[in-house]
């Protein structure tokens, strides 16, 4: 099979597509032919060697969409189509990446669609990611306000479609105006041009503060988000575009306002439920979300895949389609 295949940690560079032994599967993992697989910035980190786990010779890749081509153990059908995300894939053990990958079993939904492969395979991450950040995450509710900082991001695009359907009112950031009609175009409601502080604007717009926020910039900006919110609200750590992680000197006090909730999601597999993969995507199907991808490529463009994920240019989710 063709795969990409990372020998050490480097720059986009170090990705090389190769041919690889075809994996097979045991009892309890599956075998799945990947028609299209997203592109994730936590695959940006792991290639840099910026993951906290991992090793090295690696092919990477946190999710995949495609058929099951073998389950030894009768877990699924040949032929079904199926996501899988997260798990260690990628990192502990060769991820989607390629043209075929084994997973464990419990990784792996099912789902019956026949939307494009493109649409198919931008959905799995992004999908469990955004659902989870206003669920677990802010608890959103129809009605409520929803403050997406870091809108352009896959996931900050993928919220606003998930919080307009649960009838919310989606406040996003960004740092380009030009990006107002991407925003826009999957209906966010206010679009605020993001310098650094924006309490204050989102305050103008929803005086008392919204209900709930979702953090995809990093913690340099987190402060500043705990501020936009209202008493009782919560906001969901879930992103770190600006690459920073941690704070060195967390004094709560000082960070967190008087009965402002701070929480953070990270899910795996088991927290998307197929029923809501399923859902999401015939809404799709029938005109009523929108999957927001920026870029299209080949498993031979990976290496520019990954410059353009790392400029930020892509407008949406990265997907390699095979």
């Amino acid at each position: 099979m063709r795969a990409v295949v990372v020998d050490k940690p480097g720059g986009p560079e170090v990705l090389r597509v190769r041919d690889a032994p075809r994996p097979a599967a045991n009892t309890g993992q599956v075998l799945i032919r990947v028609r299209a697989f997203g592109l994730n910035r936590s695959e940006l980190h792991f290639r840099r060697g910026q993951a906290y786990s991992g090793s090295f010779p690696r092919i990477p890749g946190i999710e995949a969409a495609g058929v099951v081509v073998d389950a030894p153990g009768g877990e699924f059908a040949v032929g079904e189509q199926v996501i899988t995300i997260m798990g260690g894939m990628g990192r502990e053990f060769d991820g989607g990446y390629a043209e075929y990958v084994v997973v464990p079993a419990g990784q792996v939904i099912r789902f019956r669609s026949s939307l494009p492969w493109d649409i198919l395979g931008a959905v799995p991450e992004m999908l469990q990611t955004a659902n989870g950040s206003l669920t677990t995450g802010v608890d959103g509710h129809p009605g409520q306000s929803l403050l997406i900082r870091g809108g352009t991001s896959s996931v900050g695009l993928a919220l606003a479609v998930l919080g307009k359907l649960r009838g919310m009112t989606v406040i996003s950031t960004t740092r380009r105006p030009e990006a107002r009609v991407l925003l826009e175009s999957v209906g966010v409601d206010h679009v605020e041009i993001d310098d650094g502080r924006i309490a204050a604007q989102v305050r103008e717009l929803v005086p008392g503060g919204v209900d709930g926020a979702v953090e995809l910039v990093g913690v340099n900006v987190m402060k500043d988000t705990l501020r936009a919110v209202r008493r009782g609200g919560t906001v969901c750590f879930t992103g770190m575009l600006s690459g920073q992680w941690t704070v060195p000197e967390f004094y709560p006090m000082e960070w967190l306002p008087n009965g402002v909730r701070l929480t953070a999601y990270s899910g795996e597999a088991a927290d998307l439920p197929a029923s809501t993969l399923q859902q999401f995507l015939d809404a799709v199907a029938a005109g009523d979300a929108s999957v927001p991808i920026g870029a299209v490529y080949t498993i031979d463009d990976i290496v520019q895949a990954h410059r353009d994920m790392e400029a930020g240019t892509l407008g949406g989710k990265g997907v390699v389609l095979l």
